[in-house]
């Protein structure tokens, strides 16, 4: 396996500026680069995998993390339940659409959203009465690690 790294020359000019002060503070040049800003192209991209014919690319939409709200919202309501559980258990998918998701029929799809830590607290009554036992075991397995994270109040 090969580690080949390309960087863009606006990236190699911006280590190179950086790379004399990164050096006297002992910094690693490479490890302090900061990522680029997230563009509209690299949203309408997304929009692209998520509009694709496979299920598998709509996933690959569905978990990211800089996906528009009208990208969240579309996949909410794709045919495959594997797009929906990826939604689902995605920490950046906006709260309304976990609330949809709440109410999937697939058992799975609820369940992503059960362990989901940014799932509101209506969603998650919703899922304490689920009718699935795994969904209603998620929602009290995460419950008590909340509980065993909170100091005891004495």
């Amino acid at each position: 396996m090969s580690c080949i790294r390309f960087n863009t020359p606006a990236q190699k000019q911006q280590l190179a500026d950086n790379a004399p002060a990164m050096r006297e503070d002992g910094g690693d040049p490479v490890a302090q680069f900061l990522s680029p800003s997230v563009t509209d192209s690299k949203r309408e991209r997304i929009r692209r995998l998520a509009a694709s014919p496979n299920p598998r690319i709509r996933e690959s939409a569905a978990l990211s993390y800089h996906a528009p709200d009208d990208v969240h919202e579309a996949l909410a309501n794709d045919p495959d339940a594997g797009v929906r559980s990826c939604l689902a258990r995605n920490e950046r998918t906006p709260c309304d659409v976990l609330r949809t998701l709440a109410s999937d029929r697939d058992e799975q799809v609820r369940a992503w959203v059960a362990i989901n830590y940014f799932v509101p607290a209506d969603a998650m009554e919703k899922l304490a009465a689920d009718e699935s036992e795994t969904v209603r075991a998620l929602v009290a397995w995460k419950a008590s690690l909340a509980e065993t994270a909170q100091p005891a109040l004495v």
